[in-house]
């Protein structure tokens, strides 16, 4: 009796699992109550009554067996496919909760990080346009509809939107020197909607870093990161003023790192997709932490506006900077001496490195600190203070970076082998003193007429020995590498030049299809060009 109740407890389950699959399995099932012992069995027409009787029975009752053994094979599978397709189900929901709970809260961000951040309002002064070069007797003399062209006129007070972000609870602000510089009124509005009059207390046009200060106490304050851990692909959200709305918030993520934009020699920017736009400027580039790893500094566009591109300041460079604001007013850096230029595939050949890295020292600058440490024309610097060199665009912010008067290793590659060099950097005074070398084209052949000149004009132009290219040759070598008549050939193969004689004697025993470095000074810069020569 038991065992008839299980049956019909088993029966029922199935029914309804049965049914749930559109009766696609009782097909089966009726076709397999065909079969005895997984084979079908042929009624023959001429069996008996009874033994037709007893067979059926006996049949009857094995089907009815095999449909109840084979109607439970089908539950426990139904049963164990619909348990693995749970399983499955909930691992997907669990994947997309935990992805979903990986994802940075920037409303929780904006909330504990956003009171730090401030708008800048600034005027600019009034000022008079130049004198017309008229006497008042000539002015008078002009009809009066003339004379507002040639009278002194004032020019309007402008004015401006920026954002910055408290550094200390006393009130120090950094923003952007180009927001607050030959401003004549600063105004600082607070998330909470105090205002302050602010003053300047020092900016540095180089890298765009200003300090501002505004009468506070206990005032809320940016936690600072370290933009050395950041690295491509990491969140982060801008918070500023763009167009002059308030504490405007927008994410992205990290496109690039040290990125060198021109005429921006010292900032290696971090770029990302923020939406950043002006009124952004001096605005804080915040991590998924809440720590400032950037300062946006600037975008690129065509428009004026946002196109996916904004570049801001390392908090790293940044807090040096401002730091030394707040002491002195002003910021220096540190000076290494040397023109540099950046190490192509064909010099990377002649100098006998695997690939191009390093930044070549096309010059050295007399009485430098690498005049002084024993640098030289045509070192490869390899790595400077711990850090490695991969191009010489890298080398002027680490340069930078470093304190006047720190002693820092220098590791170089000369004549193919690398050695390392102590340097005590100076304070740079002038931006002439670490200038960038651009690249001549690759390849240079001799194709050329030289002269030779005066060792007082070679003193002028701060040389010691070399000759001067009269003609280039049309389409030789030379004239496809852009070697150019004036220029002065100083060395080749490392080897200087002292006379037309001695340069046609070192150019026959060059090798061939090989690049070597040839140094040249154009006007007052000096570069390698890598020369080849061809066969025959």
């Amino acid at each position: 009796m038991q065992a008839n109740t299980g049956a019909i407890r088993s029966q029922l389950v199935m029914n309804k699992f049965l049914q749930s699959t559109n009766g696609n399995l009782t097909m089966s099932l009726k076709k397999f109550s065909a079969y005895s012992d997984g084979k079908p069995k042929k009624h023959g027409r001429h069996m008996s009554a009874s033994r037709a009787f007893t067979f059926s029975a006996a049949a009857g009752s094995e089907n009815s067996l095999a449909s109840s053994n084979f109607r439970s094979r089908v539950l426990s599978r139904g049963l164990y496919l619909f348990c693995v397709a749970q399983v499955f189900l909930v691992t997907i929901l669990s994947i997309n909760t935990a992805y979903a709970d990986g994802l940075p809260n920037f409303a929780k961000l904006v909330e504990e990080e956003g009171d730090a951040v401030v708008k800048i309002a600034v005027i600019t002064g009034e000022s008079a346009n130049p004198a017309t070069g008229l006497s008042p007797e000539q002015l008078e003399q002009l009809p009066e509809f003339m004379r507002r062209f040639y009278e002194p006129q004032r020019e309007r007070r402008g004015s401006g939107f920026g954002s910055g972000f408290i550094i200390s609870d006393d009130g120090y602000v950094i923003t952007n020197a180009h927001v607050v510089n030959n401003a004549t009124q600063i105004r600082v509005s607070l998330a909470d909607q105090r205002e302050f009059d602010a003053e300047l207390i020092g900016s540095d046009r180089r890298t765009d870093v200003a300090v501002i200060k505004i009468d506070g106490e206990n005032l809320p304050v940016a936690r600072l990161g370290d933009s050395d851990d950041l690295k491509v692909g990491e969140w982060v959200l801008a918070i500023g003023s763009p167009f002059g709305f308030e504490h405007t918030a927008t994410q992205g993520i990290v496109s690039a790192v040290a990125r060198n934009l021109p005429d921006e020699t010292y900032v290696p920017f971090i770029q990302s997709d923020a939406a950043v736009n002006p009124g952004n400027s001096g605005g804080p580039l915040f991590n998924i932490e809440g720590e400032v790893i950037g300062v946006n500094s600037q975008i690129y566009s065509r428009s004026g506006g946002y196109q996916g591109l904004s570049f801001a300041i390392p908090i790293n460079v940044a807090r040096v900077v401002a730091e030394q604001l707040r002491v002195k007013g002003y910021a220096s850096r540190g000076w290494l001496g040397v023109q540099i230029q950046d190490v192509n595939l064909a010099l990377a050949e002649s100098f006998g490195l695997d690939r191009p890295t390093g930044a070549l020292v096309a010059d050295v600058i007399g009485g430098s600190p690498a005049e002084a440490a024993g640098l030289k024309t045509g070192d490869i610097i390899l790595n400077f203070n711990s850090r490695n060199v991969e191009s010489s665009s890298k080398l002027p912010p680490m340069v930078g970076a470093v304190l006047p008067d720190t002693s820092v290793p220098v590791k170089v590659l000369r004549d193919g082998k690398e050695q390392e060099i102590m340097v005590e950097i100076a304070e740079l005074e002038s931006d002439k003193k670490l200038v960038k070398v651009k690249q001549t084209a690759a390849d240079a052949g001799i194709g050329i007429m030289v002269t030779e000149v005066a060792k007082a004009e070679l003193k002028e132009l701060g040389l010691e020995n070399g000759v001067v290219v009269t003609d280039v040759e049309k389409d030789s070598p030379a004239a496809k590498s852009g070697l150019q008549a004036g220029d002065v050939i100083v060395s080749i193969n490392r080897e200087p030049v002292e006379s037309a004689k001695q340069l046609e004697a070192i150019s026959g025993k060059l090798p061939r299809e090989k690049s070597i470095p040839m140094l040249v000074q154009r006007g007052d810069s000096r570069t390698f060009v890598p020369l080849t020569i061809p066969e025959g």
